[in-house]
């Protein structure tokens, strides 16, 4: 048995009636836990899709570019899909859960939190119950206003990107602070450390974009600075 058709299968376990608990209860052991976590991301990459109201076939693409799904398993991961978009409720718990997996692996859950941005953004716009639902998923993986703000800077076209909070620093923050926040950041988002991280293609030219808005936050600051 594949473990798309697993992950189906325990979902499906979960619709039927079997508590969310007790689910990732008998999924949380190697490998097991890998498909716990799987699970978790694309019932919280659905219910993101629905958050507006309305799962578009933009946002569905969005998520496909994002999560990389092998082909002879997309029937499998759709069944999954299909059956946490049919509302928000419990997006919550999915997340609480993906936060407890990973609670000294910021790396993991910021590399989620993009994904989940890139599909809000799909469809052209940012709607307030999308930006509600990304604020609660970052405050459960433990991140503060700060970094969000900082995320949601590098997706939200709405308005010229402040270049400190682009950054995660404030107007108060020493330049050389500043200058080390950005250093972290373009080591972060290096092709050599989202490919060791098992990103896909689609996550890494994504992150190209958010090593342009970095520098150019760096270079505005420095050079007001100067």
């Amino acid at each position: 048995m594949s473990i798309w058709t697993r992950i189906a299968n325990a979902l499906a376990s979960l619709a039927s009636g079997e508590a969310l608990s007790s689910l990732f209860d008998r999924l949380r052991t190697p490998p097991e836990r890998s498909i716990a976590f799987t699970i978790a991301v694309i019932a919280l990459g659905a219910k993101m899709a629905k958050a507006d109201g309305e799962v578009t076939r933009d946002e569905v693409t969005a998520f496909r570019e994002v999560f990389h799904i092998p082909a002879d398993a997309e029937p499998e991961a759709a069944k999954v899909f299909n059956l946490a978009r049919q509302d928000v409720a419990g997006f919550d718990e999915y997340a609480r859960r993906i936060g407890r997996m990973f609670p000294d692996n910021s790396e993991v859950l910021c590399d989620l939190m993009e994904g989940l941005f890139h599909i809000a953004m799909a469809d052209g716009s940012y709607h307030p119950k999308e930006d509600d639902f990304l604020h609660r998923v970052a405050t459960i993986f433990g991140m503060d206003d700060r970094q969000f703000r900082s995320l949601r800077a590098r997706f939200v076209a709405d308005a010229e990107p402040d270049p400190y909070t682009v950054l995660g620093v404030t107007l108060d923050t020493p330049l050389k602070d500043i200058q080390k926040a950005w250093r972290e950041l373009v080591r972060n988002t290096h092709p050599d450390q989202l490919m060791a991280r098992g990103l896909p293609e689609e996550a890494i030219k994504m992150a190209e974009k958010r090593l342009i808005a970095v520098n150019r936050a760096w270079e505005e600051i420095s050079r007001d600075a100067a």
